[in-house]
């Protein structure tokens, strides 16, 4: 019986957090002005022109290609940047190691605020750079801690071995320290990953430039602001088309085109997410 109840809370937990993610699926399958008459469990209507009108705005796939391409670099950056600092300073011989790492730990727990980081931002010429989306967060506090951690607990005789055969630190790095720390990387990748695709405060703040705008401040714009969303249409080359959108119909269609990436993806590096949260934090 206590089974049967266990299975049973966590089907309804497990139906909690995934129905949203449905409900804004079948949403952006409906027929607008059927939807509007409400939606629970199949979509009202079958059609596809949401997706095919949204596409046909040439922000919208500009947006994206900004949005993949910050995911991108940035975590590519940001991974090998806190890997090669990490490793630095869980080496004893390393001097200040101690100091830069309380430096670095600091910052989790004293923020600039927000002016502050606006003026640092412009300060160094990152208004209306794409290089905003990479420079900031290519240290981060968090990251280095795991990444530090794990190394630290890898046996010290794989390296010892190493350095006996003339290795220098740069091949026992590449060589030996990577292939063992897969799993604390792909969490660092998953964790970057996503804060890069979700960001858009950056973008708001600092990206004027329509060039540079991301798909999440796009859903931010069409979210807030409905006139937009009725702009979009009323500019639309489809508006020929029977199906005539509505604000929430642009919302969860472009909702589900930011979210889908991501739900692709992690499923794959679940299982490194999990071993290397857990591994990684054991002496945090």
């Amino acid at each position: 019986m206590w089974d049967g109840l266990n299975i049973l809370l966590l089907a309804v937990f497990a139906l909690l957090a995934l129905y949203p993610f449905y409900y804004i699926f079948i949403y952006s399958i409906s027929v607008p002005e059927q939807a509007l008459k409400g939606i629970y469990l199949l979509p009202q209507g079958l059609t596809l022109q949401n997706y095919i009108q949204v596409f046909q705005q040439d922000n919208i796939l500009w947006a994206f290609f900004i949005s993949v391409s910050r995911t991108v670099a940035g975590t590519a950056l940001t991974l090998i940047c806190c890997t090669i600092f990490s490793y630095g300073i869980s080496k004893k011989e390393v001097p200040f190691r101690k100091l830069m790492y309380s430096a670095v730990i600091i910052t989790m727990y004293i923020s600039p605020g927000l002016i502050p980081w606006y003026l640092t931002m412009k300060a160094y010429g990152l208004q209306n750079n794409f290089l905003l989306y990479i420079l900031p967060g290519l240290m981060v506090a968090f990251y280095i801690v795991l990444i530090k951690t794990y190394m630290e607990e890898l046996p010290s005789a794989l390296e010892e071995s190493a350095k006996v055969d003339g290795a220098t630190y740069y091949q026992i790095l590449f060589k030996i320290v990577l292939p063992l720390t897969i799993p604390v990387l792909a969490t660092v990748a998953i964790f970057n990953a996503v804060n890069q695709w979700n960001s858009w405060v950056d973008n708001l703040y600092l990206a004027s430039d329509l060039k540079l705008q991301t798909l999440q401040m796009l859903l931010y714009t069409y979210v807030n602001q409905q006139t937009a969303a009725m702009s979009m249409l009323s500019n639309s080359n489809s508006t020929q088309t029977s199906v005539i959108l509505t604000p929430t119909s642009i919302q969860m269609t472009i909702t589900m085109i930011a979210t889908l990436p991501i739900l692709v993806v992690y499923p794959f590096l679940q299982r490194y997410f999990l071993k290397g949260l857990m591994l990684g934090a054991v002496k945090g």
